[in-house]
C-alpha cells in the first residue's frame, strides 16, 4: 500500500508549483475574486498547504484536488467557512457532510460564476463579524505604531 507522500506548501509559489496547470488556473481565478471583495482588514494565509482567508475568524478556503485531505478527486473546492449560516438564497453552493463549511467545486474556469460568489462572499464578511460579537472578540484586528 503506498501512501501520500507528505507536501509541506508554505507560499503560493510552492502551491502553484504542484498544480495541474487546470487547478492552477481556477485556484488563481478564485482567489482574485476573494481578494477583490474581501474588505481590507481580512488576510490570506497558507493554511493546510491552501489559500485560507480570514477576517476576525475564517471566511473561505479554497482547495485544489492536488493537495491532500481536501477530500474531492478532481477540481477545485470554494468552501465558506460559515456556510451553514449563509442564506444562499440561490441554493450555490453544495451542503455537504460536513454542518459548517459549504462549498462549490469547479472542474473548469468557465464553470466559476463570480456573481454569485461576490454575493455570498459579502455575506460570508457580515457573519464573520457577527460571529465576533458572540465571542466577546473585537471586530477588526488593528495593528499600534509604537
Amino acid at each position: 500500500m503506498s501512501q501520500t507522500p507528505i507536501i509541506r506548501i508554505r507560499n503560493l509559489v510552492q502551491l502553484f508549483d504542484v498544480l495541474p496547470e487546470d487547478e492552477r488556473i481556477i485556484t488563481d481565478v478564485l482567489r482574485q475574486i476573494v481578494l477583490e471583495n474581501l474588505p481590507s482588514y481580512c488576510k490570506e494565509k497558507i493554511s493546510y498547504n491552501v489559500p485560507y482567508f480570514y477576517g476576525n475568524k475564517g471566511i473561505c478556503i479554497i482547495w485544489p484536488a492536488t493537495i491532500p485531505r481536501g477530500g474531492i478527486k478532481k477540481g477545485v473546492l470554494f468552501g465558506l467557512w460559515w456556510g451553514k449560516n449563509l442564506k444562499d438564497e440561490d441554493n450555490y453552493l453544495t451542503h455537504g457532510t460536513n454542518k459548517q463549511i459549504f462549498y462549490k467545486i469547479y472542474h473548469d474556469v468557465d464553470e466559476i460564476d463570480e456573481k454569485a460568489i461576490v454575493k455570498l462572499l459579502k455575506e460570508a464578511v457580515k457573519v464573520d463579524a457577527i460571529q465576533v460579537r458572540k465571542t466577546g472578540r473585537p471586530e477588526v484586528r488593528k495593528t499600534f505604531k509604537r
